[in-house]
């Protein structure tokens, strides 16, 4: 014998007009939350932001010297 298909219904997901204020705290004070994030963090803040921009300051320097070299 073969298996009936199961019919299933789909949960659909909203937020009460009533409701609106669902994260009035993600952004207040962001400032703040984001020195103290740099401040406890700031040797894994350099280390990540360091390379990217010394390999992007390389790259510019580099096609800067690359345009030069063809000029007449």
């Amino acid at each position: 014998m073969g298996k009936t298909p199961v019919r299933m219904k789909a949960v659909v997901y909203a937020l009460s007009p009533f409701q609106q204020k669902v994260m009035p705290g993600l952004w207040k004070d962001i400032t703040t939350k984001i020195h103290h994030k740099v401040s406890e963090n700031w040797i894994s803040a350099a280390l990540l932001v360091v390379p990217v921009v010394g390999t992007y300051e390389y790259v510019m320097y580099y096609k800067e010297q690359e345009k030069l070299s063809h000029r007449y």
